[in-house]
């Protein structure tokens, strides 16, 4: 039996002016406002698209090595993770460390902010001490992460001071129902007494912060 193709109109003439606008919208505008906006007006149905600009990297001048030896932390920090030996991973950061995970990637502090993770060295414990609970049910029997490391790229590299950007992708298996996490990492880093790189501040930009979850995040990401 033959099918009859359909011809999808093309743009005319009086369609083309609103190809150059930032939100196309076909219809009588003089009605007003429709479906979201006419409840909220201040609603937007789309921001024009601006690239966000990326830091500086430093594009191996800091040294083969160093970078070497940035990249076999952040794997370690993985590993760890994924093999549930928190204390460990605590041992990574300084004294001072501080692992945070702000709400909205535009967070510059977190003081008069929420955050979805804002913990110190004694925060840390105290989660520790709660998902090795014997009665921790987010620790239950066939409940694991996988996490994948990449995109390492010094931004600046001195005496005292190392920052590193990375990306993460986090899965998360519980029982029979995955999750998925990722997004970008933002270390600074410093030497300890020992002469091996400590975490001072760990930022985690979550690029799905805002999306709902059956469950909240149990252990840190």
């Amino acid at each position: 039996m033959a099918t009859q193709a359909k011809t999808i109109p093309s743009a005319g003439p009086d369609m083309a002016h609103l190809l150059d606008q930032d939100v196309v919208i076909a219809g009588d505008t003089d009605r007003g406002p429709t479906g979201a906006q006419a409840i909220e007006p201040t609603h937007s149905p789309r921001t024009p698209h601006r690239g966000r600009e990326l830091p500086v990297a430093l594009l191996g001048s800091a040294g083969a090595d160093l970078q070497r030896e940035v990249e076999q932390l952040l794997f370690r920090q993985a590993e760890l993770l994924d093999a549930k030996q928190w204390q460990a991973w605590m041992d990574l950061f300084a004294d001072d460390g501080i692992y945070w995970m702000p709400a909205r990637a535009e967070q510059t502090e977190w003081e008069s902010s929420p955050s979805i993770f804002i913990e110190d060295k004694p925060m840390m414990e105290i989660r520790k001490g709660r998902v090795t609970h014997p009665n921790a049910w987010s620790q239950a029997p066939l409940w694991e992460t996988n996490h994948l490391v990449s995109h390492v790229a010094l931004e600046e590299a001195g005496q005292d001071r190392i920052v590193v950007r990375s990306r993460f992708h986090m899965m998360e298996l519980r029982r029979d129902s995955i999750r998925h996490f990722g997004g970008r990492y933002r270390h600074t880093l410093r030497r300890g007494a020992d002469g091996q790189l400590k975490i001072q501040l760990q930022r985690v930009d979550l690029f799905n912060a805002q999306a709902p979850f059956d469950y909240v995040i149990q252990i840190w990401v």
